[in-house]
């Protein structure tokens, strides 16, 4: 476990699942933390969980489609907790569906709550960032961009393989002033990945099977943690990469 002791991280999308974990495991690596979602009692639940580590903590409601939610998110989170050191982009809708389903308005949502949200987060933070000496920015991303398969899941492709882009531009342009930029596609037991996974079994079935370690991810244990460690110094040479989090099932290359 890396000592993030001193730090701060914001972590998006928070309420639950794996954003929840993350930040979780942040926590336990000592960080203070500030969690941002749409549903108050979702964040408040997340809170406790934090605060169990002995951590500050706060939680903020945010929708992340918002420019100007986002504007005052970072500030509130600097004006509290003294700064930003780590900044996780989970928050995502996703536009599921194949390409003749998917609605002008669902993919458009996709693009705002995901690469179009981190492009924004990853702007504000940057000079507090800079000011702090650097830092460490997470995207999440998803091995559905490189899918043996991709019907069906087209549009949040696009949308996931776009912030991608985004973290291979941010790491050249930001290393150095310190900030490193990290994508994670991660599988673990979200309530969405369970809920997918009860509504089409037979292909859940498949899709096990092409996990080496035939598991889901737990999401403070194996996912959290792993994110907590890359933010560590442990890994401070390590930027612009995607590292899957899938039990070896994607193949980035």
């Amino acid at each position: 476990m890396a000592d993030l002791s001193g730090k701060v991280a914001l972590v998006t999308g928070a309420g639950q699942g794996i954003g929840q974990g993350i930040a979780m495991a942040l926590a336990n690596a000592g960080a203070a933390v500030a969690v941002t979602g749409r549903t108050q009692a979702k964040l408040d639940a997340t809170c406790d969980a934090v605060a169990a580590a002995g951590v500050e903590v706060m939680g903020i409601t945010c929708d992340v489609k918002d420019p100007l939610a986002l504007r005052d998110l970072v500030q509130q989170v600097r004006a509290q907790l003294g700064g930003i050191d780590i900044l996780v982009n989970n928050a995502q809708e996703v536009p599921n569906g194949k390409l003749l389903d998917v609605s002008d308005e669902a993919f458009q949502a996709g693009f705002d709550s995901g690469p179009l949200a981190a492009f924004r987060l990853m702007k504000a933070v940057h000079p507090i960032m800079v000011e702090r000496g650097g830092g460490t920015i997470i995207n999440l991303a998803s091995s559905v961009g490189v899918r043996w398969d991709m019907t069906g899941y087209g549009a949040y492709a696009a949308v996931k393989q776009a912030l991608r882009s985004l973290t291979r531009a941010a790491a050249a342009e930001w290393g150095d002033v310190g900030i490193r930029v990290l994508t994670v596609a991660p599988h673990g037991k979200s309530p969405g990945l369970e809920r997918w996974l009860r509504d089409n079994p037979e292909e859940g079935a498949a899709f096990f099977r092409t996990i080496p370690l035939r598991r889901i991810g737990r999401l403070v244990e194996d996912i959290g943690t792993a994110v907590a460690s890359l933010c560590g110094d442990e890994f401070s040479y390590l930027t612009g990469a995607t590292i899957p989090l899938d039990g070896g099932q994607a193949n980035f290359d």
